[in-house]
């Protein structure tokens, strides 16, 4: 039987929660270490379904995996193969990140397709042409596997048609590893990429242009091991702004970069949420009735996703859910995935009022009053924002494959619990 999640919402919530560690950086890094034939630990891992995935997944190709106290891992490489199980590939898209120490190690690969959530069509040809620009040649086979084998030399230059994160990471991952000068452009430059460059660094790389978007790399063939702290999730400090503005109350987020939040800060502002920063925590306090902020000319605001510095796509799901408890009109435009918006369906049941325009629009009105429903998860992030619905709403909701929300939140129910939400697991 799938776990579900039984809540009552209705009641402002009162607390402090600890920010995470970033399931983001935790995967590629994990990766990453399998680069070097030295010991790596890795700190501030947070302890969720899609990290133990890539643990397994590290450990079919060849590491010994050892975990410490803390959300501490030790990673040491054995061996490198060039293949992997199907069926644990399938469960996250950063399955994919396992092809640059098979390529930089052992020269060849063959790869499942990626799986993770199902949000739009998430392509792959940017990870084909960081292949070819090592010498990779790759091919699709008829079962689906990917298959590549390093065949010509690097050409020192990397051309991303797309900012795409993963792609990125293989990129700058191959560079390291392999001597000799990278210049990768058009690169993704999240906070979970520097984490990974600065690894890289750590471990013998020269990386220049670290949280730009032009990569100059000065790789080598004996990276070594090193130990890292991944800096905490924004994505999850960014749900849980969006849940106490959407629930009411106070709330006290400790361990946060607030570099990492100015965009964020920026688009929880247009729905009139603010914070107080202080050296590693911030505190947002929503008891008031908020209103939408207009744009200038008292034009409807708008809400729309960009690749870094842009505001991050994996929020849009948490501002939707957002608007629909602050007075006013703010138009929800998605960009870059075509599936993430459709979860709006569940909120407009709940009593939520939204004209969904097409698969990227959403022009949502509020506040609403929400009524329980018993709903399922679709992906992590819609997940979340059906939990904030919940405890939002009049009565008691039910929340079924509550796995997909576990991929990316750790030891959600607990730290809900502790601010005084009224969440139970079941079974």
């Amino acid at each position: 039987m799938d776990s579900s999640y039984i809540i009552r919402g209705g009641r402002p919530l009162e607390g402090e929660i600890p920010a995470g560690g970033n399931k983001n950086a935790a995967l590629p890094c994990i990766a990453a270490a399998l680069l070097t034939n030295e010991p790596v630990e890795l700190s501030r891992v947070p302890e969720i379904e899609d990290v133990q995935v890539m643990l397994q997944l590290a450990q079919e190709a060849g590491a010994c995996i050892t975990r410490l106290a803390g959300g501490r891992y030790r990673i040491q490489r054995n061996a490198i193969v060039t293949r992997v199980p199907g069926e644990l590939a399938d469960r996250i898209r950063a399955s994919i990140l396992l092809a640059a120490p098979m390529l930089a190690v052992g020269g060849s690969l063959t790869l499942p397709p990626p799986g993770g959530d199902v949000i739009g069509y998430r392509r792959l040809d940017t990870h084909f042409l960081v292949f070819s620009s090592f010498g990779g040649e790759a091919s699709i086979q008829e079962n689906g596997d990917i298959s590549v084998e390093m065949v010509r030399e690097p050409s020192g230059e990397v051309f991303l048609d797309e900012a795409s994160v993963t792609a990125t990471e293989n990129a700058v991952m191959l560079a390291s590893a392999i001597p000799g000068r990278t210049v990768i452009t058009n690169a993704a430059s999240e906070p979970h990429v520097q984490d990974l460059c600065r690894m890289l660094v750590l471990m013998g790389a020269h990386i220049e242009g670290i949280g730009s978007n032009l990569l100059t790399v000065e790789g080598s063939r004996n990276l070594r091991g090193c130990s890292v702290t991944l800096g905490p999730d924004y994505m999850e400090i960014g749900s849980y702004i969006g849940l106490i503005a959407s629930v009411g109350g106070r709330i006290c987020i400790t361990g946060v970069e607030h570099h990492h939040l100015r965009m964020i800060s920026l688009e929880f502002g247009k729905l009139g949420i603010s914070w107080e920063k202080h050296e590693e925590s911030l505190v947002c306090t929503c008891t008031d009735k908020r209103s939408v902020v207009p744009d200038i000319g008292g034009i409807i605001p708008k809400i729309d996703d960009a690749p870094w510095p842009g505001f991050p796509s994996d929020l849009m799901s948490i501002m939707a859910v957002t608007a629909t408890q602050t007075a006013g009109t703010v138009l929800i435009h998605e960009k870059m995935f075509e599936s993430r918006l459709f979860f709006v369906d569940t909120l407009i049941r709940m009593g939520a009022s939204i004209i969904v325009c097409d698969p990227h629009r959403a022009v949502i009105t509020g506040p609403s009053r929400l009524k329980g429903q018993d709903v399922a998860s679709p992906d992590v992030r819609a997940g979340m924002a059906l939990v904030i619905a919940a405890l939002s709403a009049r009565g008691e909701s039910r929340i079924q494959n509550v796995y997909q929300i576990e991929r990316g939140y750790e030891g959600l129910c607990r730290k809900l619990s502790s601010i005084g939400a009224d969440i139970k697991r079941i079974p």
